[in-house]
C-alpha cells in the first residue's frame, strides 16, 4: 500500500487559495475542489438542485433553468439565517461527495489536496495529515474582494465576516502561505512545502 499524504488547502475569501490551487495542479498534483463539486451537484438534475429550489423557490433559476449562483448568493446574504440554513441543506451531501472522491484517490495517487474553503467552519480538518492555508490580513483580503466582485466595504466585511477570520485559521493550520506579496513568492513557499513532503516520502 502507497503512503498517501492528504493535504487540506484552505484561506478566506479573496485570499487568494484558488490560485494556489491552480498552481498546485499546473505542477501535477491532483487538487479535489470543493467549490468545483458543489457546482456539479448543484446543475440542473444534481443533488443539490431540487433541494435549494424547494428551500429558496424559483426566483433562483435562470432563464436556461439552471441556477443563478448570483441570485442565490444575494438571496443568502440577504437574510439573517440564509447562511446557516443554506450550509444545512446541503452540507450532508457535499460532505459524502468530498469523502468519495477522497477514498477513490488513494487508490492511485501518493499526494492529495482537497481544496475547501470552508475547511474548518464544517470541521473537516480532521481528513488530512496537514492543513495548507493561504493567508492574507484582513485589510488585504478586503480590498480585494471589493474590486474583485465589485462590493461596498459594508458588503464584503459581512462576506468575510461570514467564516472564521483568517487569525483564527493560522492558528490551526500547519503551513502557512503567505499570499500578501506577489505571487512569484507564494510560488516559493508553495514549492519549499512540497521539497519537505516528497523528501518525508522517499522522492515521491
Amino acid at each position: 500500500m502507497k503512503d498517501v499524504t492528504l493535504i487540506g488547502l484552505t484561506g478566506g475569501i479573496a485570499s487568494g487559495k484558488s490560485s494556489v490551487a491552480k498552481y498546485l495542479t499546473e505542477l501535477g498534483y491532483l487538487v479535489i475542489d470543493a467549490d468545483e463539486v458543489v457546482h456539479r451537484l448543484q446543475k440542473r438534475g444534481g443533488k443539490l438542485y431540487q433541494v435549494l429550489i424547494e428551500h429558496f423557490g424559483q426566483e433562483i433559476l435562470g432563464e436556461d433553468l439552471e441556477l443563478d449562483r448570483p441570485k442565490l448568493g444575494r438571496l443568502i446574504f440577504s437574510k439573517p439565517d440564509g447562511l446557516e440554513k443554506s450550509a444545512q441543506l446541503q452540507n450532508d451531501i457535499i460532505r459524502q461527495e468530498l469523502w468519495e472522491l477522497k477514498e477513490k484517490a488513494k487508490k492511485t495517487h501518493h499526494i492529495i489536496v482537497m481544496d475547501i474553503p470552508l475547511l474548518f467552519e464544517e470541521n473537516y480538518d480532521n481528513w488530512f495529515d496537514c492543513i495548507m492555508l493561504v493567508y492574507v490580513p484582513e485589510e488585504v483580503q478586503c480590498q480585494r474582494l471589493m474590486a474583485r466582485n465589485q462590493l461596498s466595504y459594508s458588503d464584503a466585511m459581512a462576506r468575510i465576516k461570514s467564516q472564521l477570520p483568517l487569525e483564527e485559521k493560522k492558528k490551526l493550520s500547519q503551513i502557512i502561505i503567505d499570499n500578501q506579496g506577489e505571487f512569484s513568492q507564494t510560488k516559493i513557499q508553495v514549492q519549499d512545502f512540497l521539497a519537505k513532503i516528497c523528501y518525508n516520502n522517499h522522492g515521491i
